[in-house]
This record gives structure tokens, sequence and C-alpha cells, in this order.
């Protein structure tokens, strides 16, 4: 799979890490940044990371800040995009199973190195079970499409 990885300052270190991560376990990754510790806007990576994967660079994003929640919101904007805060590795699975998230958000401030690893590779792992879920996918797109709840 191909996986594109971005985040803002707070994100770095674990933005790497679990880059590092995802290569031993085969993937490719694409970095969209940030490349350093330096203060940024969270919201200008969400855009490169989410254009990836509209653009089919990347089959899925992982994106990182420090409590994940602008990064979610940032991302959850972008047409075609559902990104997915995730806290523990159920959540990881029922995110994929149910909603067939794109973007998986890290909060680097709340998880260990070690938790945010088992959470991602759960993510990878899990596929969409479609069927009632996929029911309520399309109105999600309606809703992107239309803006008409």
């Amino acid at each position: 799979m191909k996986i594109g990885f971005a985040c803002d300052h707070r994100g770095f270190n674990l933005k790497n890490f679990l880059m590092d991560v995802s290569k031993e376990k085969g993937h490719s990754v694409i970095d969209y940044g940030t490349y350093s510790r330096d203060s940024c806007d969270y919201p200008d990576y969400a855009v490169a990371l989410t254009s990836g994967i509209n653009e089919k660079k990347v089959d899925r994003g992982v994106l990182i800040c420090y409590t994940g929640v602008g990064s979610s919101i940032a991302a959850n904007k972008v047409k075609g995009i559902r990104a997915a805060l995730v806290s523990n590795t159920k959540m990881a699975a029922l995110t994929r199973k149910h909603n067939n998230s794109n973007v998986l958000v890290l909060g680097s401030g709340f998880l260990t190195r070690d938790d945010a690893k088992k959470i991602m590779l759960k993510w990878f792992a899990t596929d969409f079970e479609g069927g009632r879920h996929l029911r309520r996918l399309r109105k999600i797109k309606k809703i992107e499409e239309t803006n008409d709840v």
C-alpha cells in the first residue's frame, strides 16, 4: 500500500517514527511534511496530504498534530476525505470497517509511540465491510456534493 504522511511541528517526531515502521512493513511512503520542528500551520499539511489522496498518489494517509482535532477538522473539509481521529485499536478497526476512512489522524500529545504504532498497523490491516455502511457513505457523499442534509 502507498501511504502519505503529514504533520505539523508537534507531530514531527511521531510522523518520522511511523513512516519508518510503515517502510519496515513493506509500504511505500510519501512525506507531505512538515520537515522540521519549526512552528507551522497544520491546515497546510492536511491539504497537502488530502490532495495526494484525491489525486491517487497515495492510497491512504496518516495525519498528526498535538491533539489531532485541528488536523481532523481541516482534512474533513476536503471533498472525498473521511478522516478519523483515533485513540485506540478498536476505533482504528471500526473506522475502516464502518466508515472506510482514508485518513488516520493521531494526537501526538496523547499517545505513546507504541500505541500509535499499534493503532496505525490495525488501521492498515482492516478492510471496509461495505453492506449497510455503504448506504451511509452515500449519504455523506450527497452532503459533500450538494450541502443538502
